[in-house]
């Protein structure tokens, strides 16, 4: 068999073999979910429950959120349309099963591209985010 042959060939494999691992480590990382951690399930949401606060949580969230989250909390905003990971949905089981407290971190901490709230939002209308975001569900 010709020598260069057998080195193509090899060239070829070698950049397929490349190629594979380029793929499934972007699809591991696309896929792996947002943690917040184990500490933050222990905070407590001081409004659960609260009307009031939910009526504020709406407005904020219109004006901070739905840009990139939608309307209807679908992840499907205009302006989420272009990041990765896109934004999430807020209607799913997977946001909707976890506390109050994951998602007040979240919003408090974010994680690009989504932005941290911590020091645009109080404390108060962070937790009011939390309590209209437990309202998409049902949406």
């Amino acid at each position: 068999m010709n020598l260069s042959i057998i080195c193509r060939s090899r060239n070829v494999l070698h950049a397929a073999l490349i190629l594979i691992c380029l793929f499934f480590g972007v699809a591991a990382t696309a896929q792996t979910a947002w943690k917040a951690p184990q500490s933050a399930d222990q905070l407590k949401n001081p409004y659960a429950g609260n009307t009031t606060a939910t009526a504020a949580g709406k407005t904020l969230y219109q004006q901070f959120c739905a840009i990139c989250h939608g309307e209807k909390g679908k992840g499907d905003g205009l302006a989420g349309m272009t990041l990765k990971p896109r934004p999430a949905n807020f209607t799913k089981e997977a946001i909707q099963t976890q506390t109050d407290g994951a998602i007040y971190w979240k919003i408090t901490e974010g994680k690009a591209p989504m932005a941290a709230y911590k020091a645009v939002l109080t404390e108060q209308q962070r937790w009011q985010l939390v309590n209209y975001i437990r309202t998409l569900e049902k949406k």
